[in-house]
């Protein structure tokens, strides 16, 4: 697995702790900044790391800030993303097999950084469930205009399990 890594100058130093982590993990990487804690704009960062997922230049992406809602919130905006911030490992797991999440958003000021490697644990060992699930985010694919793969996109939604 190929990871695209970002973050703002808030997240500069939870990025550098989980470069470090990724590297125990033998999980390939690819850092695409902010390169020290100096300010910059999340949206920028949010935009860069977003575009390779959806091009599938790598299967995941990992985005901090402060929250990790702002980057999630810019994330979202490209077409394919489906970002969400961590909030526990449960939260995290769930949004692997339900919603096949693709980038994880972390707070670097709200998340102490053994639990932020946790959520990305979580988030890289997590497989997509498939199934059911395939079918909603057909549908929210349809409403970006965009079409994955499977035969259920339109059909009714039939009873929720």
């Amino acid at each position: 697995m190929r990871v695209a890594l970002g973050a703002d100058h808030a997240g500069f130093d939870l990025k550098e702790r989980l470069k470090r982590f990724l590297d125990e993990l033998h999980v390939r990487y690819e850092d695409l900044g902010c390169s020290s804690p100096g300010p910059v704009d999340y949206p920028d960062i949010a935009a860069a790391v977003a575009r390779k997922v959806a091009d599938g230049s790598v299967e995941r992406g990992i985005l901090i800030c402060g929250t990790g809602i702002g980057m999630a919130i810019a994330a979202n905006k490209i077409r394919g993303i489906r970002a969400a911030p961590a909030c526990s490992v449960e939260a995290v797991a769930f949004a692997r097999r339900h919603n096949d999440l693709n980038v994880l958003t972390l707070g670097a000021r709200i998340t102490p950084a053994d639990t932020a490697c946790a959520f990305v644990r979580t988030f890289l060992d997590t497989p997509f469930d498939g199934g059911r699930h395939q079918r909603r985010l057909d549908k929210i694919a349809a409403l970006e205009g965009k079409t994955i793969a499977s035969s259920e996109v339109g059909k009714p939604e039939g009873p929720t399990v």
